[in-house]
């Protein structure tokens, strides 16, 4: 029993632990009680459930708790109870009457994690962490840096929450564009870490990929008409249309080529087409929807030998003019190599790998070792793909990388 109390408490943490700490925070108006409050929460969880049995709605039990703990830290606080519950009594009328209406707390937190007085590392951080229930060390992991440094971002974002009196509201219209491309980037890095998670023994966390589809679509009704939420909408939908055929039945990671397109999600694929449609008419294409229609054209293909690499490359060419980025560029090479051939991407990989952030990746190797692969250098290939396994984090990536080298070693016949 004090396994599934332990198993139960868990699921809910990770699951709900956004919508709860957005009601904790829409009553108290203070992110560093209502985090206090759902922690102590969840220990009384661990010390009762065991005995008491699992409760038939757990999400509503730990926010009850959790309310109750907050509440009586506001009364020996000396404020009255109406301080924590009135919480959007104090914000200007202006505000309020702009601020668009929708029903959701979560998305009100999103805003908030993404305000500009927080600095743009730390929005990401704290979006992960608040809304996604990501642990200090994974959203470490996942950056690059050390977990103490990033446990202290994390700390001076509550406090500059707290000391800027951010309120717990969606910004007024004026101020929304302005704020809207952070956002966009962080619900799209809370689909990447689940659509391909940075570490761990797994590849995919359907849950981030859940959440971030959901937050997508909430912004999209918050914001109708605008070609980049629905680009990045369209992007995610078919991304994730993508889920059940990128593991084999042994569990085995696998490429798009080598996958079984009947296994795409057919209504995910539909939804993703539609809404690209949608934002098309604009003629505004933004970095968004360049991936969108990257991903339509892979969508499209009912094989993998008959891809659109030629406009694909030629996507990845626009699409870098919006985001020069390494691994953006990296992609615009393999791309370039699938229309035009190995050697000339394997020319480009040599001065990519100059680039710091791609000299360790093992993207890159893992990119030179299929080309090579291509080409019938199988000394090259395998040098490569051991080379890329020792730099991969991701353990289904790792054994993928293994099992390519393992491949290359077994005698032609």
């Amino acid at each position: 029993m004090a396994g599934d109390a332990i198993a139960a408490v868990e699921h809910v943490f990770r699951q709900e632990r956004g919508r709860v700490l957005a009601g904790l925070m829409r009553r108290f108006a203070d992110l560093g009680l209502a985090e206090d409050v759902l922690q102590e929460a969840c220990r009384k969880a661990l010390e009762l459930w065991p005995q008491t049995g699992i409760p038939s709605n757990p999400a509503a039990w730990l926010s009850a708790v959790a309310r109750n703990a907050g509440l009586d830290q506001v009364r020996r606080a000396g404020k009255s109870v109406a301080d924590g519950e009135a919480v959007l009594s104090c914000l200007p009328m202006s505000v309020i009457e702009e601020a668009p209406v929708i029903e959701d707390d979560r998305l009100r937190l999103l805003f908030i994690c993404c305000h500009p007085a927080l600095a743009p590392e730390a929005q990401v951080a704290l979006a992960l962490r608040t809304l996604c229930g990501l642990s200090t060390v994974e959203i470490a992991r996942a950056f690059g840096v050390a977990e103490a440094a990033l446990s202290q971002r994390l700390l001076r974002a509550r406090r500059k929450i707290a000391e800027a009196r951010i309120p717990f509201a969606l910004p007024p219209k004026r101020e929304l564009q302005q704020r809207l491309a952070q956002v966009l980037h962080v619900i799209y890095l809370v689909f990447s870490e689940g659509y391909c998670a940075s570490g761990g023994a797994s590849l995919l966390r359907a849950d981030l990929c859940a959440e971030a589809l959901r937050l997508g679509r909430l912004l999209d009704s918050l914001q109708p008409g605008q070609p980049e939420v629905q680009g990045l909408l369209a992007l995610m939908l078919l991304q994730a249309s993508r889920g059940p055929a990128r593991l084999s039945p042994e569990g085995y990671l696998l490429t798009l080529e080598e996958q079984d397109r009947r296994l795409w999600g057919e209504a995910l694929i539909a939804e993703g087409l539609a809404v690209l449609e949608q934002a098309l008419p604009a003629r505004a294409p933004g970095p968004y929807q360049l991936q969108a229609a990257i991903a339509a054209l892979h969508a499209r293909a009912v094989a993998a030998s008959q891809t659109d690499w030629r406009q694909i490359s030629a996507l990845y060419g626009a699409l870098l003019r919006h985001k020069p980025e390494p691994l953006i560029l990296l992609n615009a090479v393999i791309a370039c190599a699938m229309a035009h051939g190995a050697a000339h991407g394997l020319a480009w990989l040599d001065r990519l790998e100059a680039l710091p952030s791609l000299a360790n990746s093992h993207y890159l190797h893992a990119a030179r070792a299929d080309l090579l692969r291509r080409q019938g250098n199988r000394s090259g290939a395998l040098a490569a793909y051991a080379r890329a396994a020792t730099l991969a984090t991701n353990a289904v990536e790792r054994q993928y990388l293994l099992r390519r080298h393992g491949e290359m070693r077994l005698p032609l016949v």
